[in-house]
């Protein structure tokens, strides 16, 4: 299918909109190595697909602190220390170009994450971006973890679009996978990937920078 240019953009949040260096530092204080968040991370990311892919599910607080209990031996409350930090997040310095690019295009712009709820919006307003977003979405809602098509097709059905109308942008190639598996138009960029996985469908749209997909769907022929 001939992609067009989205009515509304899906921004994912953790690493793709949001700067963790919060939580690598909140790690770092219990005596950690903050490298170690990557695999805190993707620990936490595989736990939440698996119980998806197996018809459970769990908040990712939750399993973010079962990922962490899993690699190292902080204390109950040092964990809770390391995931307090979330509400510390803040955007990357590119976000704010790339979201007013799209609301000076007259596209709608929202956040689609499996984190808690709030988080997102909290840190947008933090770094003064806030109003560039129309609403932030968490599939807890749903009690589903992306790339479950169900969260890509209830994001459509809150923005009230078909889906084809909605893209997501992702700076994690599973998440774009997803999405466009589910129907939606998706935007890789590289920031937390240096490649995106060729075992995957190719994206519609990629690039090095998050502005960079920005300005490809707008470049997209209209519908």
């Amino acid at each position: 299918m001939t992609r067009s240019r989205p009515d509304v953009v899906a921004f994912d949040v953790m690493e793709t909109l949001l700067d963790l260096s919060p939580v690598r530092a909140a790690l770092e204080e219990t005596g950690r190595p903050g490298s170690l968040l990557a695999t805190v991370f993707a620990r936490t990311l595989l736990t939440g697909f698996a119980g998806v892919a197996v018809g459970s599910w769990a908040p990712f607080r939750a399993t973010f602190d079962a990922a962490l209990a899993q690699v190292t031996d902080l204390s109950e409350a040092e964990r809770s220390q390391v995931a307090d930090a979330f509400a510390e997040t803040f955007p990357h310095g590119d976000v704010e170009p790339a979201l007013r690019r799209l609301a000076t295009a007259g596209v709608r712009v929202v956040t689609l994450t499996h984190g808690t709820p709030g988080v997102a919006e909290a840190a947008l307003e933090r770094g003064g971006v806030g109003a560039l977003v129309e609403r932030s979405l968490s599939s807890e809602v749903v009690r589903a973890w992306k790339p479950a098509r169900e969260v890509y097709l209830w994001a459509a059905g809150v923005c009230d679009v078909e889906p084809q109308r909605l893209a997501l942008v992702a700076a994690h190639g599973w998440d774009v996978h997803g999405a466009q598996r589910a129907g939606l138009t998706g935007a890789w960029f590289a920031r937390s990937e240096r490649t995106y996985p060729a075992v995957y469908d190719e994206p519609h749209v990629s690039g090095g920078t998050i502005l960079e997909v920005v300005d490809a769907l707008l470049a997209l022929p209209p519908r």
